[in-house]
């Protein structure tokens, strides 16, 4: 055998040794997952329960189609407090032997797990959080912000709202990090838009009553009342929306973010009509449809929330990253790997994941059907417009993460 030839088939060997140890290595990882969500409160709908059935889903699937990585889920609720969520987390990275965090849905909360995955070198796959500022100022090369952000939600309902006419605001926003940052984005984007925001005021999470708030945005005389907030606050406030007139009165409203679990809880009567940006819906195509199937059939029928959704795809994703990287220890790398590895999946369909942690995917302009549209339960959406993930998201320039800035 000459030289050449030797040393060729050393090199081979020694990529054969090193594919069947990462192999090995690959097939001997047994992670744990924490889905950290709202199992008691305004987001026990649109999360809870039903992110954490997501999560094992996605772990029952990926080992289905030959996924070597065993995984466990365990879950919390972290009742909307950063305190407690914080708590809970250093817990599951230091004695709980928790690798990953999923979900966590209320942007307060999520920033504080944002900042513990850096320090202790874990992963946070941020599917249930909304504010722009993930991919911003809070970016961190230990986390993927998922399924939306404020920034992509308020662009693609502010801009067709403007466009059909609506150009004065009057903004009703929950008082916290979600809601401030989704303020500013609307604000920016109506002022792009030749829109004008007349008034606002900040609302205390969970709050049962709205009437002081809604009177406000009455007496401005704007023609758009903007609901800047989620969960149960968007079920109150646009029930006590209809309760005053505000529609009858010549104003429209503008749900900024709507889960179709909100629509289900107020009916097509008092929901019909309304537009807004969501990232999923599970009757969109054949893989939502099939997907949902199997949710509803281990959640008493209903239907998943795009939050629910993404809590399955970040899952599925960040079981492959691991196979992939060959270690769960090192969060960090793992993180770089996931986002060197194309997304595909039958909720999000095909995807990428950009250097500063946003996942790329599709979102849409939805209406709510009125009740002679629908055709049975569940049966509440009908698409206005796909809106291409490079139209929906901010650009990752005028985001200033420092990872790409540099900065960290």
């Amino acid at each position: 055998m000459s030289t050449k030839a030797l040393l060729r088939a050393l090199c081979a060997g020694a990529v054969a040794v090193a594919s069947g140890a990462a192999l090995a290595q690959s097939e001997s990882l047994s992670v744990k997952i924490g889905v950290l969500t709202d199992l008691s409160s305004l987001y026990a709908d649109t999360n809870g329960n039903g992110s954490v059935t997501a999560a094992r889903m996605a772990v029952e699937d990926y080992r289905k189609a030959g996924g070597t990585v065993k995984a466990e889920v365990v879950s919390a609720d972290h009742q909307n407090k950063p305190d407690v969520g914080s708590v809970i987390t250093r817990e599951w990275f230091d004695q709980g032997g928790v690798d990953a965090v999923v979900d966590v849905p209320n942007s307060a909360v999520a920033l504080s797990v944002t900042e513990l995955a850096r320090q202790k070198n874990k992963v946070f796959m941020n599917s249930g959080a909304s504010s722009s500022d993930f991919t911003g100022k809070n970016c961190s090369p230990n986390s993927i912000h998922w399924t939306y952000d404020t920034y992509a939600l308020a662009t693609g309902t502010s801009r067709a709202v403007v466009a059909a006419g609506g150009d004065s605001w009057y903004l009703l926003t929950a008082d916290y990090a979600f809601g401030h940052t989704m303020e500013a984005d609307i604000r920016k984007i109506l002022q792009a838009t030749g829109g004008t925001v007349k008034g606002s005021a900040r609302t205390p999470l969970n709050t049962a009553d709205f009437s002081s708030f809604l009177l406000q945005a009455q007496a401005s005389k704007a023609k758009v009342v903007g609901l800047v907030n989620a969960g149960g606050d968007t079920i109150n406030s646009i029930k006590q929306a209809a309760e005053f007139g505000i529609a009858q009165g010549g104003q429209k409203i503008a749900a900024m973010v709507l889960y179709i679990t909100d629509v289900h809880s107020l009916g097509l009567p008092v929901a019909q009509g309304l537009q807004f940006t969501a990232a999923y819906y599970w009757d969109l195509n054949d893989g939502t449809r099939t997907f949902a199937k199997r949710f509803g059939e281990r959640m008493g029928g209903r239907m998943p929330t795009q939050l629910q959704a993404g809590a399955y795809s970040a899952t599925l994703h960040y079981l492959k990253a691991v196979e992939k990287a060959g270690t769960k220890t090192d969060g960090k790398r793992v993180i770089e790997v996931a986002k060197s590895l194309p997304t595909e999946d039958e909720v999000f369909g095909k995807g990428t994941i950009r250097p500063d942690g946003r996942k790329m995917h599709s979102m849409y302009l939805f209406e709510t059907k009125t009740p002679s549209e629908s055709k049975g339960p569940w049966d509440y959406y009908k698409l206005v417009r796909t809106i291409p993930a490079e139209e929906a998201f901010r650009p990752m320039g005028e985001g200033n993460c420092p990872i790409i800035t540099g900065s960290r």
